[in-house]
This record gives structure tokens, C-alpha cells and sequence, in this order.
């Protein structure tokens, strides 16, 4: 028996930087489902909710800009999968339009822009949470 064989390296996959991740894209997630809420509320009589609802819209943009930045961290320092920076991306430029419309009372942009941002945030939430999120990008 041979102990001194050398042994194959093992891919190690993210680890802070997929941490950091979840954590950012839990926040957002739990922003992005107070919205509806808000909006319901302001809409069953609550006039004061559309203020909050309009402020935690401003601080979505500002955390979904800080998810692109952990994003870019998994991407490249922690070798995780490539599209989750386009999403974060398209997710941060979404929340832009949805302020642009909100602001504005484009509702028939604001409301299926607002359905969809909560739809790719759970999506996003419930596949960084996966075991799949902590396996390093294989090379072709």
C-alpha cells in the first residue's frame, strides 16, 4: 500500500462569497414580497403604506445593486455558475424601470414588471439555497 500516491485536487466550489450571496438575495427576497403587501395595503385604505412601499422600492434598488457586487464575487473569486451576474444584472435594471413606473403611475408596467421581479426573486432565492449553488463551474 502505497500512502505517499499523490491524490487528485479537489474542486473546491464558493464558499464566503456563496454565503454573502444567499444572504444579499434573502434580503431581497423579503423586500421584494413586502412590496405587494404594501401596495395592498395602501389600496385597502392605509394612505401612509404607498410611502413605505415607495421607500423600500428605493432601498431594493440599492441592495439589488450590492447583489451584483456579491454576484461578482461568486462569479469570479469563488468559481460559481456565470449566469447569476446577468441575472443580477437584469434583476437590478428591472427594479429600475419598476421605480421609473412606480413613480410615474405606469400601473400597466408596474404591475406585471412587479409580478415579475417576485417571481425571479423566489426562483433565485430557492436555487441559491440548493445544494447545485456550492458546486464549482465544470470547464468545457
Amino acid at each position: 500500500m502505497d500512502t505517499l500516491a499523490p491524490t487528485a485536487p479537489v474542486a473546491r466550489g464558493p464558499r464566503i462569497s456563496l454565503w454573502l450571496l444567499r444572504s444579499l438575495i434573502t434580503v431581497h427576497l423579503l423586500a421584494v414580497l413586502a412590496q405587494p403587501v404594501l401596495a395592498g395595503l395602501y389600496l385597502t385604505g392605509d394612505v401612509d403604506a404607498i410611502g413605505v412601499h415607495g421607500l423600500v422600492g428605493t432601498l431594493l434598488a440599492l441592495v439589488g445593486l450590492v447583489v451584483i457586487g456579491a454576484a461578482l464575487a461568486y462569479v469570479l473569486g469563488g468559481r460559481g455558475r456565470l449566469w447569476v451576474l446577468p441575472v443580477a444584472v437584469l434583476l437590478f435594471l428591472a427594479e429600475g424601470f419598476q421605480i421609473a413606473a412606480g413613480y410615474t403611475r405606469q400601473l400597466e408596467l408596474h404591475i406585471p414588471l412587479g409580478v415579475a421581479i417576485v417571481v425571479t426573486s423566489v426562483l433565485l432565492a430557492i436555487w441559491v439555497w440548493s445544494p447545485s449553488a456550492a458546486l464549482p463551474r465544470t470547464r468545457r
